[in-house]
């Protein structure tokens, strides 16, 4: 069976399993939605591969050790946010055929047999599978931050969902630092995330043109003055070929909007 693609919003930091004062609503719908991520597929996956938007190498890089390490790439929260575990295995052998895939299609990837789950994997991963019983395979974004390489990034990767793997992108749709703490974010943030909604559930030639051409959108670089955080979302528009997407859940975190998508079933 064909396993869907899904782009999640990994929100800021540990924020699941740490007190941030965020309003409790936006916690609840945050959480809610991401334990549902796993019903997505009919079938549960036999493991996963997941971009997220927290690891930039030159060319699209897969971890390959069977039993990643935690890195908790972040600063400033309590300490027992760096003390929070998720022991996922790795699956070598996937982490090849991501490769395989990958070189075909002209990219020269690479692999990191060290490297750790960041939070933009492990975060959402915690809630959706908190028994950390599924396989991982974690891809790096290619640092030339190109939109519409990125979705060949996708394209490339899409045979895996036949194989039983599921494909997500972790990001975030807004990803202004500074405007998580400004009110006056809300508007642009509701606008642009509007604008997103509308091309990535598009019809698929229309889809991966408009994502190609996100920088046009209304507020995009105020939403997204870096664009990595976007990225996750090309990969995954990319590996969902002629499926059309869903909007999975809108809501706001730190009061911004911010949405997910998916695409299959």
């Amino acid at each position: 069976m064909r396993m869907p693609v899904a782009f999640v919003p990994h929100g800021g930091g540990p924020w699941p399993f740490v007190e941030l004062g965020l309003p409790q609503a936006e916690i609840d719908s945050l959480t809610t939605y991401l334990k549902h991520v796993r019903e997505l597929p009919k079938e549960p996956p036999r493991a996963l591969v997941v971009v997220s938007a927290h690891w930039e190498e030159p060319s699209p890089t897969v971890m390959s050790s069977p039993a990643p390490p935690m890195l908790y790439d972040y600063y400033g929260f309590p300490p027992a946010s760096y003390e929070l575990k998720w022991p996922a295995p790795g699956e070598p052998k996937l982490a090849a055929r991501v490769r395989e895939l990958l070189d075909s299609k002209g990219f020269a990837s690479g692999e990191n047999a060290t490297r750790g789950y960041d939070h933009g994997t492990w975060v959402p991963l915690k809630v959706a599978w908190p028994e950390a019983n599924v396989p991982v395979v974690q891809l790096s974004l290619e640092g030339n931050l190109d939109a519409r390489e990125h979705i060949e990034i996708g394209r490339a990767l899409a045979p895996l969902r036949d194989e039983g793997v599921f494909i997500l992108g972790s990001g975030n749709t807004f990803h202004n630092l500074p405007g998580f703490r400004d009110k006056r974010a809300i508007e642009p943030s509701e606008k642009f995330d509007e604008w997103v909604r509308a091309a990535a559930t598009a019809s698929p030639r229309e889809r991966d043109e408009l994502l190609a051409n996100w920088a046009k959108a209304p507020h995009a670089r105020y939403c997204h003055p870096r664009e990595e955080h976007l990225l996750p979302l090309m990969v995954v528009a990319g590996a969902a070929g002629d499926d059309r997407g869903t909007t999975t859940w809108t809501g706001t975190f730190s009061h911004v909007r911010i949405s997910a998508f998916h695409y299959g079933s």
